[in-house]
């Protein structure tokens, strides 16, 4: 992991600042793509691997920019961990702000597909490369009063398999995650009914703990994750069924 560069969007807190931790650990040239103001502070408290980087990832050309600036002071991103995420209103569908689920599709699915899209050629270039994006296991139950959670997140799950099945002849992994709830700041965006309706649905009694969520995605963004492509590792404390 000493000569990879890891792109990390989100990495200000949360799960993506746990990933980013976890990495320069192990050697890893961490760059947050990040719109948080606290970014920069954020991630010169990691140290000389970590750099920061302003990006909006609902924007395509802040994408290309920062990918490109990435490029000119790091080198070729090897890893993507795609971690920036809203959750959006707690509302039932038939009142759902339309402003608000546009919000949150266009933040969790066309960012997601805009930082794949920008850091596959890379990837494609060297034949090496390391994708996780971070789904949720909204994307497969469906949670009340969430749709465009739940809609967006189940979206990226099927883009990711779709992704990896285009890069599966190359040393190019892709693949996603879907944890059960983590007590990060998305928690903010959410009533106490559906936080508490979250920790209801988890077998474990308890929700996910950022570094727990860490240790798998550093393993599945790392050379030794050298099989499997497409696929969705489980982080959910028994509550997913398939």
């Amino acid at each position: 992991m000493k000569n990879q560069i890891a792109v990390i969007t989100g990495a200000a807190q949360g799960i993506g600042m746990a990933v980013a931790r976890e990495l320069i650990g192990s050697g890893t040239q961490v760059i947050s793509w990040d719109i948080d103001k606290t970014n920069v502070s954020a991630m010169a408290d990691l140290g000389k691997n970590a750099l920061a980087i302003e990006c909006d990832i609902t924007d395509l050309r802040s994408v290309q920019s920062a990918y490109a600036v990435t490029c000119e002071q790091v080198g070729i991103p090897t890893i993507l961990v795609n971690s920036a995420g809203i959750a959006g209103p707690n509302e039932p569908l038939d009142t759902y702000d339309v402003e608000a689920w546009h919000r949150v599709i266009d933040i969790n699915l066309h960012g997601a597909f805009y930082v794949n899209r920008v850091c596959v050629e890379g990837m494609k270039k060297t034949g090496y490369g390391r994708i996780l994006n971070i789904a949720s296991i909204a994307g497969k139950e469906g949670n009340p009063n969430a749709s465009a959670y739940s809609a967006s997140k189940a979206a990226v799950i099927g883009m990711t398999k779709s992704l990896g099945k285009e890069l599966a002849g190359l040393d190019i992994a892709v693949n996603c995650t879907t944890p059960a709830a983590a007590r990060t700041r998305i928690f903010d965006q959410m009533s106490k009914e559906h936080i508490d309706y979250m920790l209801s649905k988890i077998p474990r009694g308890r929700f996910l703990e950022v570094d727990e969520a860490a240790k798998m995605i550093a393993w599945t963004v790392s050379p030794e994750n050298s099989f499997t492509t497409g696929a969705v590792f489980d982080l959910s404390g028994g509550r997913a069924t398939y």
